[in-house]
């Protein structure tokens, strides 16, 4: 159903993917320039690809299976969102000045959580629900 907990957790992930990363820096250039989300084509298809596969699994509220399968998807496209955000700090220098990595690198390790959480919420329902028809 559209009022469960999941569905917050997934509204979360659309906000974290469709509109956070590009108002707060993934990191700093060689020249003092932010780099935006908006400002790498890829990246950005990525963050919106993100973005709307929770929103899809929020539409799709009737399959649960299905929904749980797409959170997954969504969990590994974060992962290599991140593991190329993990790749490209440690490539950056200037470490020893300042640090150079933005708070928007961590945007995928938050919907990862937020994904998770929204699977153990889907996980609890479809056993609930089994747990009825046993019942009858």
């Amino acid at each position: 159903m559209i009022q469960r907990i999941q569905t917050l957790y997934m509204v979360i992930v659309v906000l974290l993917g469709g509109a956070l990363p590009f108002f707060v820096h993934l990191w700093v250039d060689d020249k003092g320039g932010q780099v935006f989300a908006g400002n790498e084509l890829w990246i950005s298809l990525v963050f919106y690809i993100s973005a709307a596969l929770a929103l899809w699994a929020i539409i799709k509220y009737g399959n649960r299976k299905n929904q749980f399968v797409m959170n997954r998807l969504n969990m590994i496209l974060n992962l290599f969102l991140l593991g190329f955000f993990v790749y490209r700090s440690l490539n950056l220098s200037g470490e020893i000045a300042i640090s150079e990595k933005g708070i928007g690198m961590l945007i995928p390790v938050f919907s990862i959580v937020f994904l998770v959480l929204a699977n153990r919420a889907i996980k609890k329902d479809e056993d609930l629900v089994k747990s009825v028809d046993r019942l009858r």
